[in-house]
């Protein structure tokens, strides 16, 4: 007994939504687990639109020229680099210990690169 036959994507017999037509095969409801044709997608019409990455040659990953702050691995901050004395470090945050004690932070040095950690 068809009682929700007139509404495209819904299960004939029970009103359920059927799930999406496969590239081949029928069509199983998940409720009353019948089978249909695709004949109960006829009508129902779907869009889509595919929006693709412009190529910009000026945003390649050389760094080269580029100013210090650009090559921050998070905010900057004024902290001396033990390595090689530069002023400038970047930093980032993470809650490696229990959430009761305080976050591990990582300092990264602008300038050469060396990297140190502070529990606070």
């Amino acid at each position: 007994m068809d009682v929700f036959n007139n509404r495209p994507g819904f299960c004939p017999t029970c009103g359920s939504i059927l799930p999406p037509l496969q590239v081949k095969g029928n069509v199983f409801c998940y409720n009353c687990k019948q089978e249909f044709v695709a004949d109960v997608y006829s009508g129902e019409k779907s869009e889509y639109t595919i929006q693709f990455n412009t190529y910009d040659p000026s945003k390649l990953l050389s760094r080269k020229g580029k100013p210090e702050s650009e090559e921050a691995d998070g905010p900057v901050v004024e902290r001396k680099c033990p390595k090689c004395g530069n002023d400038k470090m970047s930093y980032a945050t993470l809650q490696l210990r229990s959430a009761d004690e305080g976050q591990t932070v990582f300092f990264t040095c602008l300038k050469c690169k060396f990297k140190e950690s502070e529990n606070s």
